[in-house]
């Protein structure tokens, strides 16, 4: 072989795969920007004043460039179209007329009102992916409606799982948005199916991605619980999961959190606590005992962790190789020694915001390099290239 071959770039693992994006907000913003990240040329294509999303939060340097868009979006082209212009659908089509993949969030009547309806694009190019984020599938009552993370977490029940833990039983939301982001993994992972499945075949197909099934069942995995069998067994919800007292443990200075998973590690937490005869206990004598009275122990746990600051009791128990971590607030997560050892928050600078941090991407392929993202896009800034590639002098 060769000198030259080896020193032949390696393509990202999707480099080639050409993704027009018709999302907004989080949901299908975050899919998009996994498959970005992992090398698909993903044009965003927005209205002319930009997603909405572009302006969450504090103000950025330039109009429309706000930290949540500089964090979604990074990886992406932007073309600001107004799909009811002939000039701009026309451009549209242009795009979508070699892309592997076209997604969208645009309710049904709306995307086939404007001519991009499944059907009508299927025609034109059988092999196309043709991705639907929805709140709700379809077939049932909610279908067509109108959905965002809030309203998802409250039809999930999510919203009533503090009520188990803390006994207050007012609802509350998650603070993060973690139906959105839940939805978008999914839609990432039928995004990468529905290509191979055309490599397979070379069949292009409809995929619906509701976000209040997705975010359903990622909640009812472990929460199904004693529904599962019918008839139940016990009562829906993972108990160990919403016991009052597996909670974060108090320590001289902070709070700790200590995981004994298993019989063996909760022996030896009670070992570190120097407190193994409190498991000679009769009600924990035994491996069903101490099951069943987890909580109680949780609660020994809670009152002995005081004894010590959370750094010595962090060093006691991973040198015990009894998971802990100290608690940490998330203001304080860019100091991470972990995360600032794998340089997890890099700096970068953006041609109009100046100096920035982006997340590297968490998972690492030893197959593709590990190359840089293009920095988020101004709104509609490859809007007048694209078009004269496309379409040349016809506009």
């Amino acid at each position: 072989m060769s000198g030259t071959a080896s020193l032949t770039p390696k393509p990202r693992l999707l480099e080639g795969i050409k993704i027009v994006d018709l999302t907004s907000v989080v949901f299908g913003p975050y899919c998009t920007q996994l498959l970005a990240e992992m090398g698909a040329d993903v044009i965003k294509v927005e209205p002319p004043l930009g997603d909405i999303f572009r302006r969450a939060g504090v103000p950025a340097a330039t109009p429309a460039m706000g930290p949540c868009h500089m964090v979604l979006n990074r990886g992406k082209r932007s073309v600001a179209l107004d799909l009811k212009s002939p000039a701009d659908a026309e451009l549209m089509h242009a795009l979508i007329a070699d892309a592997n993949v076209f997604i969208h969030n645009v309710r049904a009547a709306g995307i086939e009102k404007l001519g991009f309806g499944y059907q009508a694009l299927h025609e034109k190019h059988p092999g196309l992916i043709y991705v639907h984020c929805v709140g709700y599938g379809s077939g049932g009552p909610y279908s067509g409606l109108q959905a965002y993370d809030d309203a998802i977490q409250a039809a999930s029940g999510m919203t009533s799982f503090f009520s188990r833990v803390d006994g207050d039983p007012r609802p509350r939301y998650v603070p993060s948005t973690i139906a959105d982001k839940t939805a978008g993994m999914h839609a990432a992972y039928a995004v990468l199916a529905a290509i191979i499945h055309k490599l397979r075949t070379g069949e292009g197909q409809h995929v619906e991605v509701p976000m209040f099934e997705c975010f359903t069942q990622f909640l009812y995995e472990e929460h199904l619980f004693g529904a599962t069998f019918d008839p139940p067994t016990g009562p829906i919800g993972y108990a160990r999961q919403i016991d009052p007292n597996r909670q974060p443990y108090p320590t001289r200075d902070g709070y700790i959190s200590i995981v004994p998973y298993t019989d063996e590690s909760l022996q030896m937490t009670f070992a570190v606590l120097r407190a193994s005869d409190f498991l000679e206990r009769p009600e924990f004598a035994t491996l069903l005992g101490r099951l069943a009275n987890i909580t109680l122990l949780y609660a020994e746990i809670a009152r002995r962790t005081p004894a010590r600051t959370t750094q010595e009791w962090v060093r006691l128990f991973n040198e015990a190789q009894v998971p802990a971590m100290a608690v940490r607030d998330f203001s304080d997560i860019m100091q991470d020694p972990h995360l600032q050892a794998t340089n997890f928050f890099e700096k970068h600078t953006h041609p109009t915001e100046g100096p920035y941090y982006a997340m590297r991407p968490p998972v690492r392929f030893s197959a593709a390099p590990d190359l840089p993202v293009r920095d988020a896009p101004l709104l509609g800034e490859h809007t007048e290239q694209l078009r004269a590639s496309l379409l040349g002098d016809r506009n």
